[in-house]
């Protein structure tokens, strides 16, 4: 049976995980989808406590470097296959821009992606999910729906899956710029070897 406050917290998981994507979605605003992100990312920053505990980081790091080395040529080969048109055709086309976007896509997607989709979902929700298995299913299909905004099933599929990986690796390290860092990895890659086109909202939204 559930209580008054865990009604309040799937209500409160609601609003922010379903309803916030569809008004972004409607309005077709990236300022929007840019503030919605950073306020509540500063918000949760702010509210939740610092990550706490030991943990091994050349261990961690050393495991983030081993799958990135197995999945980055997974895939650049299926990019490749798939779209030989836009393979590379980003930092090919326009090397300043990719550039800029290697530098800056960490510092302003990243971070408040991951404080929100991983941190704050953890520590907030645990009473509705806990911090396992549910908390895992939570943070992926919570992180994969948020990217209906961008209207194809690449983007949504990707990010799932992707979500599923890095809430696995925070859950169990608890370190934010770990999973920050991992999560650049893969976003920088997507956006070179040519699969970007799914994950610029310029690119659907007219």
């Amino acid at each position: 049976m559930t209580t008054a406050p865990t009604r309040r917290l799937a209500g409160e998981f609601a609003l922010i995980f379903l309803a916030a994507p569809l008004l972004v979605l409607a309005v077709k605003s990236r300022l929007l989808m840019f503030v919605l992100l950073w306020t509540g990312a500063l918000i949760a920053a702010r509210a939740l406590p610092a990550d706490a505990g030991a943990v091994d980081v050349r261990r961690e790091l050393r495991g983030i470097a081993l799958r990135f080395a197995m999945l980055a040529p997974l895939i650049t080969l299926l990019t490749w296959l798939a779209l030989p048109e836009a393979f590379l055709s980003f930092p090919r086309q326009r090397p300043w821009l990719w550039l800029t976007v290697m530098t800056l896509y960490p510092v302003l997607s990243v971070w408040p992606q991951e404080m929100i989709f991983r941190r704050f979902l953890r520590t907030r929700y645990a009473p509705l999910f806990g911090t396992g298995r549910g908390y895992l299913a939570a943070s992926a299909l919570a992180f994969g729906y948020a990217h209906i905004v961008l209207l194809n099933g690449v983007a949504v599929a990707m990010t799932a899956l992707g979500g599923a990986l890095l809430a696995a690796n925070y859950a169990r390290h608890r370190r934010l710029v770990l999973v920050c860092l991992e999560h650049a990895l893969y976003g920088c890659l997507i956006f070179t070897v040519g699969l970007g086109r799914f994950f610029f909202s310029g690119a659907v939204w007219h």
